[in-house]
């Protein structure tokens, strides 16, 4: 089973400033409560019990407020002395990870049942595995090409279609596959436009389940907005 998640949570928050200052985004308050919250209750209750916070803008006010035990679980930190990016803060954190593992943006919340992408991981022999979610909002998310199996043909679907299957923010990796790509602990580098490609340029293959739960993405102000209709009460 899956015990440890990486949440990116070092994100500036630029477009949110107007509406949301002195805090993080991941802290941005929804519902009284930082979104960050939201996000470890949800996984806590999914059966994770360890979490380590990328973190670097503002950070002292995350370290504050969850300290080192959250209902529970245990928190660390990975603290970025520069911007490293959602990819660089992914292979810092992970430098020391033997197991599988769950990596979550610390902007986007989306349902998943944790045993079911995990099964789905084991009885599809993936090694990277992305919850997806359905759009049609083409505009602000990528949709993938997907085959039947679930394996992600193509990061950025060329289909005249109506709706797709976009990345949710949350993806079950096996450390091994950090091997394949071509960057370093420490290296600046992101994750959805570098890693990921770089990932399938050398034979990695990514696979994908539809998660039918809520989503969203409190990056632009309106969906920010939108989130304390969204996220559990």
């Amino acid at each position: 089973m899956v015990k440890t998640a990486i949440i990116l949570a070092g994100g500036f928050g630029t477009r949110l400033q107007n509406i949301v200052q002195d805090v993080p985004k991941p802290m941005a308050p929804i519902n009284n409560r930082p979104f960050l919250e939201f996000q470890l209750d949800y996984w806590i209750q999914q059966g994770i019990t360890k979490f380590i916070l990328s973190i670097g803008y503002l950070k002292d006010s995350i370290i504050d407020h969850f300290g080192k035990n959250y209902k529970g679980a245990q928190i660390e930190y990975l603290v970025e002395t520069q911007p490293l990016g959602t990819g660089g803060g992914l292979l810092l954190s992970a430098k020391d990870i033997d197991e599988t593992f769950l990596v979550l943006n610390g902007d986007t919340f989306i349902e998943v049942d944790l045993d079911s992408l995990y099964k789905f991981h084991i009885e599809s022999e993936s090694t990277w595995t992305l919850a997806l979610f359905k759009t049609s909002d083409f505009k602000r998310f990528l949709t993938l090409d997907v085959g039947q199996n679930g394996e992600i043909l193509s990061l950025n679907s060329k289909q005249e279609i109506s709706s797709g299957l976009a990345n949710g923010g949350a993806y079950l990796i096996e450390p091994s596959t950090l091997k394949r790509i071509d960057y370093n602990s420490g290296d600046s580098v992101s994750l959805e436009s570098q890693l990921l490609p770089n990932f399938i340029k050398n034979g990695g293959k990514l696979f994908g389940q539809e998660c039918l739960g809520k989503f969203i993405d409190i990056g632009l102000p309106e969906d920010y907005l939108r989130a304390k209709d969204v996220l559990p009460k």
